[in-house]
């Protein structure tokens, strides 16, 4: 692995306007962000620019609490809570310790005498007392029901970019029951030496389904476009924010022309934070790779039949774009000696989901490239992989 390092140079993603009409336009920038990174923006998401920030807020609140109080919401084994310094190891191969990264889980909040309780990932929260934190667990409650419902929009893109009925993905064996998973991220003021294996997180890519990412102003998060290149090469994703007008529905209601030179500007406008969005490893075997540069391959020389300029290329080429694959996108946070918060939210469908090869991405030519798994099954043996054993932390106790 080739170490990622503060002079990466920037990706620009492509964008996708949640509130556009045009929806295979979008379908179609997400297909071409699968072939260019992986990741893409979404704006005019419907969320709050003021409740996104004051998430931030909220989780600085939270992460500046002396460490013995965040312990007292350590993470359970339905993982909600606190998730401390070196909790997370995301890279074996090159990461000494683990993540310098503290987190906080909070899930769907699900009473106890619900019988869906006793599934993993849901229950009920693990939230700080009103007398030190006021409004936070409300305040998250809030915003982790807005984000599933921007999570919900995107999977109904990646439906049409797949080929597939519009309401696949709102069957009742799919996202009837979904696993919402909101996680605070605090990364230290550290700054990162891939040398020695010190990263902010390691190279990973998302295990899930949907991953949706707000961060501060802070960068830090590079992504690796093509994980199988030798070396890597890592480039920054920046935090996007910005605003847009709603000129046309002003104009629409006011046609007098001194009322419209007396207005300010500004006050059409909307201010947003953008998500920043990838798709992840679950995805990937759902689509058998179907958005991938992978897929570039075999049919070229039919060019041949249609043009006879194309024979020259013949010896050049074998690939052809037959087609797309999602592939999850590696990616990192390098710390810069600067203190950095994000707000990450995972989209999982129901714990019983069959994980399995969509019809529409895979053919006599193209089988199935992964079995057939549980989501729950999945989710446990990811989450294992990467998480310290909590008896690590009952044994410091003792």
């Amino acid at each position: 692995m080739t170490d990622a390092n503060a002079g990466a140079s920037t990706w620009t993603l492509n964008c996708i306007n949640l509130s556009s009409s045009d929806i295979p336009q979008s379908a179609s920038l997400l297909k071409q962000a699968c072939l260019d990174s992986g990741f893409f923006y979404v704006i005019n998401h419907g969320i709050d620019q003021d409740l996104m920030e004051e998430v931030i807020v909220q989780s600085r609140r939270f992460f500046g609490l002396p460490l013995r109080e965040k312990m007292k919401l350590l993470r359970n084994e339905k993982h909600r809570g606190y998730t401390p310094l070196f909790d997370e190891v995301l890279d074996t191969a090159n990461q000494i310790k683990g993540d310098y990264k503290e987190g906080c889980y909070v899930g769907a909040e699900v009473p106890e005498d619900d019988p869906d309780a006793k599934k993993p990932h849901f229950g009920p929260n693990l939230w700080p007392s009103e007398e030190i934190l006021p409004r936070w667990g409300q305040t998250m409650e809030i915003f982790h029901n807005q984000a599933l419902n921007v999570a919900k929009v995107v999977a109904r893109i990646i439906v049409l970019a797949l080929d597939l009925e519009a309401d696949f993905f709102d069957k009742p064996e799919i996202l009837s029951k979904p696993i919402p998973i909101l996680r605070l991220l605090h990364y230290e003021g550290l700054i990162s030496d891939p040398s020695k294996g010190i990263y902010g997180a390691g190279a990973h890519s998302d295990f899930g389904f949907i991953t949706l990412l707000a961060t501060d102003d802070v960068p830090g998060l590079q992504i690796c476009k093509n994980k199988d290149a030798k070396p890597q090469a890592w480039e920054y994703v920046q935090p996007l924010k910005g605003m847009f007008f709603t000129l046309h529905n002003f104009l629409t209601e006011h046609n007098n022309l001194t009322t419209i030179l007396k207005t300010n500007i500004l006050s059409m406008a909307i201010w947003y934070i953008a998500f920043i969005v990838n798709l992840g490893d679950m995805l990937e075997r759902w689509s058998n790779w179907r958005f991938s540069k992978a897929s570039y391959y075999r049919l070229y020389l039919t060019c041949c039949f249609f043009a006879s300029f194309c024979q020259i290329y013949t010896n050049l080429y074998i690939y052809i774009y037959i087609g797309f694959a999602i592939r999850s996108t590696l990616h990192l946070v390098i710390g810069n000696g600067q203190e950095r918060y994000s707000i990450a939210f995972f989209l999982e469908p129901n714990h019983e989901c069959l994980v399995e090869c969509l019809p529409t991405c895979m053919s006599k030519e193209n089988p199935p490239k992964f079995p057939p798994i549980l989501c729950q099954t999945y989710l446990a043996q990811r989450y294992g992989d990467t998480h310290a054993d909590l008896d690590v932390y009952r044994k410091e106790e003792v």
